[in-house]
């Protein structure tokens, strides 16, 4: 298991990397912001997501993961 400060810095750089430095910083700002339940926004996150395109992204994910992890 990963300590909290690398989940936080993993987290962190892969939001800069998609979003930019700028937006990622807005959007743990607006997170803090607003009343915010996770589990309820993870539950509806992928409804309605047909399941071989979750796969299909989960499987890229994965492939992602593991180039980092070897770097």
């Amino acid at each position: 298991m990963r300590s909290n400060t690398i989940v936080k810095d993993e987290g962190m750089r892969v939001l800069a990397e998609r979003l930019g430095l700028v937006d990622a910083e807005r959007f743990i700002t607006l997170l803090r912001r607003e009343p915010f339940d996770y589990t309820e926004w993870r539950r509806d996150l992928y409804r309605g997501v047909p399941l071989d395109e979750f796969l299909k992204k989960a499987d890229e994910y994965r492939k992602t993961a593991e180039t980092y992890a070897n770097d």
